[in-house]
């Protein structure tokens, strides 16, 4: 995250006591190995639209509710051009919805997995312990 950023709170978000830490492990039923490969593409494509310090303050940002580019352009201190463009990766990868309101632009998020892995990772960086 850039210097004198901070996370955004997340809506929805529950706080986590650093003692309640849980481990997950895989189980139930293994898939074939080609559809393991499908969803490791996929998996792969939504991890590396999140690699992006931009693009994830765009998402933190959008969990709390929908925000115009000019909203964005402010919170991020960041040209329009390059909200922009990140937007658009964000809109390529099916990550957020955009609907216009006259001349102006709204984007929310679209996939209910990143409003998830948003809050994880809220809580794993930005939750104080």
């Amino acid at each position: 995250m850039p210097k004198g950023q901070s996370c955004p709170k997340v809506k929805g978000m529950q706080e986590m006591q650093p003692d309640t830490v849980k481990v997950q492990t895989l189980t139930g039923p293994t898939i074939p190995p080609e559809k393991m490969l499908e969803n490791v593409v996929d998996a792969s494509n939504f991890l590396k639209a999140l690699a992006h310090e931009g693009r994830l303050m765009i998402l933190c940002h959008l969990s709390s509710g929908p925000k115009s580019v000019t909203e964005l352009e402010h919170l991020l201190a960041s040209r329009q051009a390059a909200v922009s463009q990140q937007l658009a990766r964000l809109r390529l990868e099916g990550l957020v919805s955009a609907r216009r309101d006259g001349k102006a632009i709204f984007y929310s998020l679209q996939d209910p997995k990143i409003i998830r892995t948003v809050a994880l990772v809220y809580n794993m960086f930005c939750n104080p312990d």
